[in-house]
């Protein structure tokens, strides 16, 4: 960054506001090696799986140190959004909201109160997604999330994971953005609800149906096609 004419590059500096557009766009967690990836659904293609596509809004951006203070889910049957079949609960995280994250999501103190813990909410959402696959835009990010709190919730999401910032990556490798906001753009989607775990969610899920016939069109018909292609891209071997 270079100061104007007339501005030293420290007070430049000390001016500056950089505010995050979204999250980190990776965390270490292994997308591609999950528990539950067996040949009977790696197998099958893209079309005929079922999906849960989800959602976390959090305390920060640092999974090692913040909590989720609402989770969202929707699921996906036949290439159909089911919008009566979701999932929409805010949690307690037992701990004073940033301002920061106030003025990013809207959900308040007073709002999170009398709402139920992670480890009360965790297992309903297991049980949600039992047998599906999970799919999540920047999904290591949310998947952290969730595994941070295995142990205090007593579940174990071994789920086959799909990311949709990786599918846009495979099917529009030229471009650099891949963003919910750029992929929507592009796919002619609109955002109902942004930074709500629900309102992402869903936004995700309608991406998410139109990315299959395009990755078909590039040959990718099954599971372990779209996650191996999803491995090779760039955005895949990024960590913060």
């Amino acid at each position: 960054l270079l100061p104007s004419t007339g501005e030293s590059a420290s007070e430049n500096i000390r001016n500056l506001t950089i505010l995050p557009e979204s999250r980190p766009v990776y965390y270490d967690f292994d997308l591609f090696n999950q528990p539950g990836q067996v040949p009977e659904m790696d197998n099958r293609p893209l079309s005929e799986l079922i999906y849960t596509v989800f959602d976390t809004e959090t305390t920060g951006l640092n999974p090692a140190e913040d909590e989720i203070i609402s989770i969202g889910a929707i699921r996906i049957v036949n290439n159909h959004l089911l919008r009566d079949e979701n999932f929409d609960q805010l949690v307690n995280p037992g701990r004073t909201l940033p301002f920061e994250s106030i003025q990013f999501h809207r959900i308040e103190q007073h709002m999170l109160q009398n709402q139920p813990s992670i480890e009360q909410v965790l297992p309903r959402l297991f049980r949600f997604a039992e047998g599906t696959v999970l799919v999540a835009h920047n999904a290591a990010f949310d998947m952290r999330m969730l595994q941070m709190k295995e142990l205090s919730s007593k579940t174990k999401f071994i789920n086959p994971v799909l990311d949709t910032m990786l599918l846009s990556a495979v099917v529009h490798p030229a471009h650099a953005n891949h963003s919910l906001e750029a992929i929507a753009a592009r796919l002619g989607v609109s955002i109902i609800g942004r930074h709500t775990a629900l309102g992402d969610a869903i936004a995700t899920g309608e991406l998410f149906v139109k990315l299959i016939p395009l990755l078909a069109k590039m040959g990718i018909y099954t599971l372990k096609q779209a996650r191996d292609a999803s491995q090779k891209t760039h955005f895949a071997k990024i960590k913060y």
